[in-house]
C-alpha cells in the first residue's frame, strides 16, 4: 500500500491505471474523480481503497496517486508527487480543423489526432458536410468528442487533453486565422490536381512552425469555392498518395507533418 503523509511519498513502481483529473492541481491534496473515471475504476478496473494510480489534470501535469475511498457514489484520490508523462507533447502546437464526416467517423478522427498530438480539435461544416451546425449544437457532439479525446490521452500517455472548439462553418476560417483565433500560418490539405497553388510536403519549408492549423475536408472534398477561400490565408498541401478514405486522412496527413518537421 502507498501512502502520503504531509507530502511524503512511497514509490510504487506498480503504478499502471491512469485517470483524468481535471482538480489534481498539485501535490499533497484529495480530489474527487470525475463520475466517468470514478465508475471506470470501481466497475471497470474494481480498485479498492489503497490501490496505487496516477492522475493527469489534461494542461500537462501528471501525479502518483492513492485511492483513499472507491466508493459506488464517489472516488477520492490522494495526489502525490508530479511524475513526467509517458507521451511527450510535440513542439508545434497543431489545431486540426476537420471537416465533419458521417456517422461515428469523426469520434475516430478525434481519437487519432489526439494520439498523435495535435493541441486542439476545431470542427468544421463545410459545403459538402452531411450535417448542420444547428443539429450538432443540439446533438451535444462536442461533449461526447471531449471523452473521446479524454479515452485517447489516458491511452497514449498524453498528460494533456486538447481542446474540442465549438463546431464554426468554413467559410469563418479565413477571418479566424487572420485575426489569430486560430493558429497561423493555415495548411489547408487538397487533392493532387485541385490547385496549381498546391505544394508538396517535399517542398514545404521543413523548418517546424511553433503552432499552426491544418484543415481537413469531409468524404467529398473541399469545392472550388472553398479551396480559392481558403488560399487567401492558407498554405495549399498536398500528399502524392492512392485515394484514401476521409477518417484515414488525418492521421497520416499529422503523421507526415510530423515527420518532416522531425516530431516523430
Amino acid at each position: 500500500m502507498v501512502r502520503w503523509c504531509d507530502g511524503a511519498t512511497v514509490h510504487n513502481r506498480s503504478v499502471n491505471a491512469r485517470f483524468f483529473a481535471p482538480d489534481a492541481i498539485r501535490s499533497g491534496v484529495v480530489i474527487a474523480l470525475p463520475d466517468d473515471e470514478a465508475q471506470h475504476l470501481t466497475r471497470v478496473l474494481r480498485l479498492k481503497a489503497g490501490a496505487a494510480i496516477s492522475v493527469f489534470d489534461g494542461r500537462g501535469h501528471e501525479f502518483e496517486a492513492v485511492v483513499e475511498k472507491a466508493g459506488k457514489s464517489q472516488v477520492l484520490v490522494a495526489v502525490g508527487r508530479s511524475r513526467e508523462p509517458v507521451a511527450r507533447e510535440p513542439r508545434v502546437a497543431v489545431t486540426l480543423a476537420q471537416a465533419v464526416l458521417k456517422g461515428d467517423k469523426m469520434d475516430d478522427v478525434v481519437r487519432d489526432a489526439v494520439m498523435m498530438g495535435v493541441a486542439a480539435i476545431q470542427p468544421l461544416v463545410t459545403t459538402r458536410t452531411e450535417v448542420a451546425l444547428p443539429a450538432l449544437q443540439r446533438g451535444r457532439r462536442v461533449e461526447r468528442w471531449h471523452r473521446v479525446a479524454v479515452a485517447s490521452a489516458k491511452q497514449s500517455g498524453r498528460a494533456t487533453v486538447p481542446t474540442i472548439l465549438p463546431p464554426r462553418l468554413f467559410e469563418t476560417v479565413p477571418v479566424a486565422l487572420a485575426d489569430m483565433t486560430l493558429p497561423g500560418p493555415g495548411l489547408m490539405l487538397v487533392e493532387p490536381g485541385a490547385s496549381d497553388e498546391a505544394l508538396s510536403l517535399a517542398d514545404l519549408d521543413p523548418a517546424a512552425p511553433r503552432e499552426t492549423t491544418l484543415l481537413i475536408g469531409p468524404e467529398g472534398g473541399w469545392t472550388s469555392e472553398e479551396i480559392a477561400l481558403a488560399s487567401r490565408a492558407c498554405r495549399l498541401i498536398t500528399l502524392r498518395a492512392p485515394t484514401l478514405r476521409a477518417d484515414a486522412m488525418p492521421l497520416i496527413a499529422l503523421s507526415a507533418l510530423l515527420t518532416a518537421w522531425r516530431e516523430l
